[in-house]
């Protein structure tokens, strides 16, 4: 199933090659030499550790990132320029002059050389019943799927949107665009019909790939018909291809095309596109301030080089790993750690379809020691929940594979930090909390690379990845340049993974990204740089609390508060005070069974705030919650809290993610019942 196009090219980047880089990532924590765990270093003339290749790639940016994408990706026409940035005028360009396709370096190059290697096991919903897909299978999905579509009149240029929930089909359909030379917008399959329309209409698809239904956490849900709402306000979709998930059978139109019989009449050759580096791979739609979605695009090359980057060396992954992130593919974790770094590095990669507590709190562990899994990567809220079940339901499975946790999405709190770490890990795997953006396209600090034995501290993002410098910013632009400061979180220089553009909004993506700071990409996050020079987020500019004067960051309260004995999860929120400016209310959710008075758990955490913090850090308002509001991924809907707070609660705006409607309306009466009289609690 070799293309012509391919022949020949493909042995550029060799088994050798990744004998030596796996090797070499065996020996980290041991005393090695730098140029065995990343073989390009040869060249880099005084690189002998991680500290002095980090220098050098960013002190040397073109050489550094030239030399990596030469040895790591397979082109069909080489580059001539590896960047061409300018942060005033938000214009970003890697690799110019550069021609490949990423689903042949995602499958075909594998398939050339271990056939038979798993790319995706498909743990589903049951548990038990794991799917698992081999690269050979893979690609010939692809193919069937790539030729679907162009029969269907999907063309180079065009843009398809995905709503299916993490399964095999839908990562061959991310795939299959690639290979054809379209675009992807893959839409979380929680989202609403309303929400769907509005990204399919933003990215001007003419065809929507789906699922029957889905399923999760034992619980069937109908998308389809969310699909069939959804496209009702959506003129320009003129075929939706629908996969079967279940076997239960759903209202087909002239519109709908079954995908699985369709695609067995293809052909298993589907000739990939040459793909100019910067040509568009996907549109990934993020929360704007503004309220409208924003449709961030992401090309081809150095996206793909950087996650792959990265997913190497952050996670220390070799060949033979398992490699389990938990996320769904409908989010930029899914896109960079389930598909496109995972795969592009030849690995086995986990599709997650469940929930971490179904049929019961050991889902996670069960699966990693069933899957033999590796690394594991999920979100501290997930390990927040499984937190307030105890020890029990993690010790009941050997864990014995994993060598690595990650977390991802926020930042994670200490006492979860350290539980994941004791408990999960049995004190003897790393646990890396990753900072990174939908924006940046993949992690950008993290604890790890590092030099051998260099210290992780609990819940610090600590250091920057290769490429990446970052700065501390003032409130006046003024550069920070000392330890244990902290301001606004900048990256000062291009990396090759970060979004180009906001899609049909270029002038957005300037005024968010770069003009707040100019000369430097700002992130939106506050950050504190410690004496030592690591990097903890404090979380965004917009959830920092003022108080008398005094910038707090809501992450570092509720890392406190969480420390509190019985307290499993808890959300700041600054509101109006007349004579403070703001004041701090905190919502609570208490560990399972644990029961104490409202005045008594209230002293309890203004002492600890007290202690760690300060004085004007303590809550002036503690509500205690059944649950907090979350979104289907697991992220607190703080504006939604926000509102509540300031009592605007017929502004609560679009709850179309949110997962459980009840917990808003809980966290209402119990906001009415502990301000009602004006009373503290």
């Amino acid at each position: 199933m070799m293309c012509s196009l391919w022949r020949g090219s493909l042995l550029t980047l060799t088994s050798s090659l990744n004998r030596r880089v796996f090797q070499c990532c065996r020996q980290l924590g041991r005393s090695y030499n730098i140029a065995s765990c990343m073989p390009e270093a040869v060249a880099f003339q005084g690189v002998s550790d991680h500290s002095g290749l980090y220098k050098f790639s960013v002190n040397e940016s073109d050489r550094f990132w030239g030399a990596v994408a030469r040895q790591r990706l397979s082109w069909i026409s080489p580059f001539h320029t590896v960047q061409n940035c300018d942060f005033s005028r938000g214009k970003i360009k890697w690799f110019e002059g550069g021609k490949l396709n990423v689903s042949v370096n995602c499958l075909d190059r594998h398939v050339h050389t271990y056939p038979e290697r798993v790319a995706l096991i498909w743990e589903r919903d049951e548990p038990g019943t794991e799917v698992k897909i081999t690269y050979r299978q893979l690609l010939e999905l692809t193919c069937r799927l790539g030729n679907l579509l162009k029969r269907q009149g999907v063309r180079r240029g065009d843009c398809v949107t995905i709503y299916m929930p993490p399964c095999p089909l839908a990562v061959a359909s991310m795939l299959a665009c690639a290979r054809i030379g379209a675009a992807h917008n893959v839409v979380f399959a929680g989202f609403s019909s309303e929400a769907l329309a509005d990204r399919i209409r933003d990215a001007q698809s003419s065809t929507v790939i789906t699922v029957n239904q889905g399923v999760r956490g034992g619980k069937v849900v109908d998308l389809k018909r969310t699909v069939d709402q959804a496209v009702q306000n959506c003129p320009s979709v003129q075929q939706v291809l629908v996969a079967m998930r279940t076997e239960n059978t759903v209202a087909m139109t002239d519109r709908d095309v079954p995908l699985e019989e369709e695609m067995m009449k293809e052909d298993v050759v589907c000739e990939p596109v040459a793909m100019d580096s910067e040509d568009v791979l996907f549109l990934l739609y993020t929360s704007g301030s503004t309220g409208k979605p924003k449709g961030l695009v992401h090309t081809q090359a150095g996206y793909l080089l950087y996650t792959a980057l990265t997913h190497r060396y952050v996670f220390n992954y070799h060949d033979g790993d398992v490699f389990g992130c938990v996320a769904d593919i409908g989010w930029i974790t899914g896109h960079s750690y389930i598909v496109y770094g995972p795969l592009c590095n030849g690995g086995t990669t986990v599709l997650f379809e469940s929930t971490p507590v179904y049929p019961n709190p050991g889902r996670y562990w069960e699966m990693v020691e069933r899957l033999g899994i590796n690394q594991f990567y999920g979100a501290p809220t997930a390990i927040r929940l499984l937190l307030k079940y105890g020890d029990e339901w993690v010790q009941n499975y050997n864990r014995s594979s994993l060598k690595t946790l990650g977390s991802v999405g926020e930042p994670i709190n200490t006492e979860a930090w350290e539980w994941y770490h004791r408990v999960v890990g049995d004190g003897r795997c790393p646990v890396v909390d990753t900072w990174w953006q939908t924006e940046t396209g993949g992690i950008c600090i993290a604890p790890r690379p590092s030099d051998p034995e260099a210290e992780i501290v609990p819940g610090m993002a600590m250091r920057p990845f290769y490429g990446i410098k970052p700065a501390l910013l003032d409130t006046e632009g003024e550069v920070l340049s000392s330890n244990d400061s902290t301001g606004a979180l900048c990256i000062s220089q291009a990396w090759p993974g970060m979004a180009r553009t906001i899609h049909n909004h270029h002038q957005r993506f300037t005024e968010t990204y770069f003009q707040p700071y100019p000369g430097f990409f700002f992130t939106g996050d506050g950050a504190h740089r410690s004496k030592e020079g690591h990097y903890q987020i404090v979380g965004r500019l917009d959830d920092v609390i003022n108080v008398s004067g005094h910038r707090l960051g809501t992450a570092e309260l509720e890392d406190v508060v969480n420390q509190c004995p019985g307290v499993a999860e808890s959300a700041a929120i600054g509101y109006s005070h007349d004579i403070k400016g703001e004041g701090v209310y905190v919502f609570v959710v208490l560990k399972k069974a644990v029961m104490v008075q409202d005045d008594v758990l209230a002293q309890q955490i203004r002492e600890m705030v007290s202690r760690s913090i300060a004085k004007y850090a303590c809550p002036d308002f503690i509500q205690v919650v059944r649950c907090l509001p979350k979104t289907r991924s697991g992220k607190i809907m703080r504006r939604v809290l926000r509102k509540v707070v300031e009592r605007n609660t017929d502004e609560l705006g679009d709850l179309s993610t949110l997962d459980d409607p009840d917990s808003v309306h809980q966290v209402i009466r119990g906001h009415r019942r502990l301000r009602g009289d004006g009373k503290r609690q």
